[in-house]
């Protein structure tokens, strides 16, 4: 059965089923990453902690909503974390490796340019091998954002000379 609580179970057993292991399975598991980021309390706790979550961000970009009014009305998700998971949740990065501009368009708006970075997945065999033609096809974006998330963005992130992307 293609269903996993936990991040440390497979999705499938193999590629068979429609590949699930991949195609549900690995954003599955940056979902999880990112929950216990958030539940566990640690990106509250850690302030200054910088995490960029690839497959942008999984489908957390989808449930920030369900996340604070799980907070909201039960107290597990309250034992670790004082404020609402939206507030944790803005200081996550997340990657390009969504496979579609409206998704992408999405994330921008949730996260906000500042917090997008170009992803590829290179070498895997659902790479992205061409990243920056895909964000620069993106119509949507400001130059200035569109340079952010091809390069600005990792720089800042990595304390590294910024550089205008060519």
């Amino acid at each position: 059965m293609p269903w996993s609580r936990s991040s440390r179970r497979r999705v499938t057993d193999g590629e068979g089923e429609g590949y699930f292991i991949n195609v549900i399975g690995n954003p599955l598991d940056s979902t999880v990453a990112i929950g216990h980021l958030v539940f566990d309390g640690i990106l509250e706790r850690y302030p200054r902690l910088k995490i960029v979550s690839a497959r942008g961000g999984g489908y957390v970009s989808h449930n920030p909503a369900r996340m604070d009014h799980a907070w909201s009305v039960r107290v597990d998700p309250r034992t670790a974390l004082k404020t609402k998971p939206r507030r944790s949740l803005a200081k996550l990065y997340v990657d390009t490796i969504v496979f579609d501009r409206e998704q992408l368009r999405h994330l921008v708006n949730l996260w906000g340019a500042d917090h997008v970075v170009v992803g590829t997945d290179y070498p895997y065999d659902m790479g992205w091998y061409d990243p920056r033609g895909f964000v620069d096809g993106c119509a949507f974006l400001k130059d200035g954002d569109r340079a952010k998330i091809l390069g600005l963005n990792a720089a800042r992130l990595l304390k590294l000379a910024p550089r205008r992307p060519r």
